[in-house]
């Protein structure tokens, strides 16, 4: 029975590190040049700019659930709550602050992020596309790839296409990683998988997801009970099962385990170049970067507030190391977190508690590591939000006029509907202008854009741009080119960068 039962937890370690190394979380994100073949560069190689470039790093923060402009990073005409007020009537639950810069002013709860505000760019003019119905899946979508769903091409992901044209920055590191964002349990978790990927660059420039940045550490090491010596074994062992017929196949007549599975030659080559890059990460010094109990405690302290906030420092622990693209999220979930159908002002000021420190140490660390000036960090939501209290509006009796929503509790107090006619991004580093305000929204309701509006085209053209990436980068699938920026069109706004 005992022999039965190692037998048995020898087999199922077995089952895990074949799913980790080839298909699971390790292995499947490994974002590195595809296409080594075909530009006569080798996986260690990075391509060069199109032209010269501000940054070598992109961190996107990304706000889920939908960021209510005018109660984050563009204040409008505060109004406390008090019972029986019109929901007409609310346009910021919070009142405003200062910030490091003169004449730039932002909502209570990001007081850490005010005091950097002169390192960046605020841009409150951002607009969404016009979708039809307003949803987090299809505009998470959208802001993601820039391209509107749906699809007869499956649109990359920004960080995978930035992965595809720029290679990785260390070889040993993930050229495309992805903080924070769990599935189990979701009930939009397909959603959200159908734009956190390669699409059609391939499978190979898929995200490394890193779930939970609390438990990174354990991705990059062998599984529990598995020396490094014998996980080098087992990888030597399936590198040779997936490339070639051997003795050691289990089928009798020889056949590579990539050809069972039905791999093209292509698609062999690159779960082969995936496995390679699982392991020169996890025998590599970088993977030391995932481990955050090496961080100093007073460090740790700070970005401690959440998941999120541990995020942040992961992705600059990442940067440190050579990373090329890291999204870090507040992590989606239907009505959690920015989805803030009811109770938004005690939600907002739960959140801003949890990302103002952590958001503005990013900064500060980057900076003080001589970092920032190369790394371009942008935080940005799928929209926003207005003042409705969704599904609750006075109903009209008889003849009488409907009225405005009234919010006679705490919990209707914020903004609830989703809004797509302006949305706050902020930018710093990365050659960036510093204490800059672009766009203008209206200061009475519906507070859309007057000023200097910039769509997702346009904003993934100028991140791009300050990569070195033209908006017309492009890949042939099915025999017609596929661009990085709908049909090629994207237009840089370079009176944002210096």
């Amino acid at each position: 029975m005992m022999e039965q039962t190692r037998f048995d937890s020898d087999r199922a370690s077995r089952r895990e590190f074949l799913t980790r190394l080839a298909g699971g979380t390790l292995a499947a994100g490994t974002a590195f040049n595809a296409f080594a073949e075909s530009t006569g560069l080798s996986n260690q190689q990075s391509k060069r700019p199109a032209f010269p470039a501000t940054a070598d790093t992109l961190i996107v923060l990304w706000m889920a659930g939908g960021m209510a402009h005018t109660e984050t990073f563009d204040p409008k005409r505060y109004a406390p709550f008090e019972p029986g007020m019109k929901a007409d009537d609310v346009l910021c639950t919070f009142p405003s602050i200062k910030t490091a810069v003169d004449g730039i002013e932002i909502t209570e709860g990001f007081e850490k992020v005010a005091s950097v505000l002169d390192r960046g760019t605020l841009i409150r003019s951002h607009v969404l596309g016009d979708l039809g119905t307003i949803l987090h899946s299809r505009h998470q979508y959208h802001w993601h790839t820039g391209y509107e769903p749906p699809q007869n091409v499956a649109a990359p992901h920004l960080g995978a296409w930035i992965a595809h044209a720029l290679g990785p920055k260390n070889p040993a590191i993930p050229a495309f990683i992805d903080i924070g964002q769990g599935y189990e349990g979701n009930g939009e978790s397909e959603e959200l998988k159908a734009f956190q990927t390669g699409g059609c660059l391939g499978a190979e420039f898929n995200p490394f997801r890193v779930p939970d940045p609390r438990q990174a550490v354990n991705i990059v090491k062998p599984p529990a009970g598995m020396s490094l010596e014998r996980f080098r074994r087992r990888y030597d062992t399936f590198r040779k099962m997936v490339s070639d017929g051997n003795s050691l196949s289990p089928r009798a007549d020889q056949t590579p385990l990539s050809a069972r599975a039905g791999y093209t030659d292509a698609q062999r080559d690159a779960l082969l170049r995936s496995v390679e890059q699982a392991h020169r990460l996890m025998d590599s010094s970088a993977a030391k970067a995932f481990d955050l109990s090496l961080e100093p405690k007073e460090s740790f302290d700070t970005y401690n507030t959440c998941k999120f906030g541990l995020g942040c420092l992961l992705a600059r622990r990442l940067v440190e190391e050579g990373a090329r693209f890291i999204e870090v999220t507040t992590e989606y979930g239907p009505f959690l977190q920015w989805d803030t159908h009811d109770n938004g002002h005690t939600r907002l000021a739960k959140l801003k508690s949890e990302i103002d420190a952590p958001i503005a140490q990013l900064v500060l660390d980057l900076e003080r590591r001589g970092l920032l000036d190369r790394t371009l960090i942008v935080l940005a939501s799928e929209f926003s939000r207005d003042c409705l209290l969704e599904g609750k509006p006075e109903k009209p009796v008889g003849n009488q006029v409907e009225q405005p929503a009234v919010l006679k509790e705490l919990k209707h107090y914020g903004m609830h509907r989703h809004f797509t006619g302006a949305s706050s991004v902020l930018m710093f580093g990365g050659g960036v202008k510093r204490g800059f305000l672009y766009g203008k929204t209206a200061d009475e309701r519906p507070c859309t854009t007057i000023e200097n509006p910039i769509n997702v085209m346009d904003l993934h053209a100028t991140l791009l741009h300050a990569l070195g990436i033209a908006p017309d980068y492009q890949v042939t699938v099915e025999q017609r080119p596929f661009y990085v920026t709908q049909d090629g069109h994207g237009q840089v706004h370079a009176n944002l960068i210096q």
